[in-house]
């Protein structure tokens, strides 16, 4: 993916640590806009602000026979495994048993929501019986889990349109919850196109209500054969609906990865939605003053210190901008409006070694 580099970043760009975060100092000359905080293999990040510390969840470590990975922190900057509280030198899983119906070794995506049943952990895994990914859910009274799922099915598996993955939770502000998942439809076994999708969730949040919706698809040049990481935001003015589009991978034949983040208008937490015109809003990178970002994507929102953040992943790149292994690593920016619009900030630096 080629563009000029024109992102659209808040004028804090390079802020560093929670209370810099809105004081409009930039970073340092010849300082990359965007640093992990988190270097190890951490796909898919998701972070809770719970009991004043911050829980990341992240994508399995198939290595280790870790299905969801997570991760702690005490200010954004600084994080560290949760250890295993039987084998403390080892890492935390926080769903160490997957349900009947999935196939470990692919388990994708986990975001968690605090509801009537304690915390619902959403995630995408192998269904056994057809190969496709699948969405389940898992409860747990502690949100570093052990969550558990008895269900003998998933959650929700549009089987016909290639499987379902990438789920996201949202409370509104009435109370109600949502859940927003995207069919597989690029699943070479599919070939169908791909939908972003919003359900609502029974107040247990273990529970889909209603029909599915579709919010948005692939109909954008830029965003290839996909659309999906859907996360809703609602403010005083509206609901906008981020997403992630196009391949997340960064091949050989690739100058950088083609992923990048974009963003939707909605009328209301169905919708409809639109893409917005200026859309990709955060996309791979190569500047000599800026640094070097590859294949950003499936962001997440929270909120900290009274401010919205945004966590997401990048490829882990050589001083030279070249891919440097199979990792995504996570980063964490600031988010912030203009006219309704989002912006994102240079992200976090990290505060050690990830």
């Amino acid at each position: 993916m080629t563009r000029p580099f024109r992102l659209r970043l808040l004028a804090a760009a390079g802020a560093i640590g929670l209370a810099a975060l809105g004081s409009g100092m930039a970073a340092a000359p010849g300082t990359p806009l965007f640093a992990p905080v988190f270097t190890r293999d951490f796909a898919d990040p998701f972070i809770l602000a719970e009991s004043g510390q911050f829980v990341a969840y992240a994508t399995n470590d198939a290595e280790a026979g870790i299905n969801v990975q997570v991760a702690l922190s005490p200010d954004l900057r600084n994080w560290t495994l949760a250890p295993n509280p039987a084998k403390p030198s080892r890492p935390r899983d926080a769903l160490p048993a997957l349900p009947a119906w999935a196939k470990e070794g692919a388990t994708w995506a986990p975001e968690v929501a605090k509801t009537d049943a304690g915390y619902v952990l959403y995630f995408t895994a192998r269904h056994r019986k057809s190969g496709l990914q699948c969405v389940g859910a898992a409860a747990a009274a502690d949100p570093l889990g052990p969550f558990v799922s008895s269900a003998s099915d998933p959650l929700v598996c549009q089987f016909a349109l290639g499987g379902t993955i990438d789920a996201s939770p949202f409370r509104d502000a009435d109370g109600a919850l949502y859940l927003y998942f995207k069919n597989d439809g690029n699943n070479p076994a599919a070939d169908k196109p791909s939908v972003i999708w919003g359900q609502k969730l029974a107040p247990d949040g273990l529970r889909l209500e209603g029909d599915a919706v579709p919010l948005l698809r692939n109909d954008a040049a830029w965003e290839g054969r996909v659309v999906e990481a859907p996360t809703m935001v609602r403010r005083a003015d509206g609901y906008t609906m981020l997403f992630s589009a196009s391949d997340f991978g960064w091949n050989e034949r690739q100058r950088l990865s083609s992923y990048a983040i974009g963003y939707a208008g909605c009328d209301g937490p169905l919708g409809p939605c639109r893409d917005a015109a200026d859309n990709p809003l955060l996309y791979s990178f190569n500047s000599r003053d800026a640094g070097c970002l590859s294949g950003p994507g499936h962001q997440a929102v929270f909120e900290a210190a009274g401010r919205m953040f945004t966590a997401f992943h990048a490829w882990a790149a050589t001083p030279g901008c070249r891919k440097l292994d199979d990792k995504r690593q996570m980063y964490i920016a600031p988010l912030g409006w203009k006219a309704g619009k989002p912006l994102i900030g240079g992200s976090l630096k990290p505060g050690s070694a990830g």
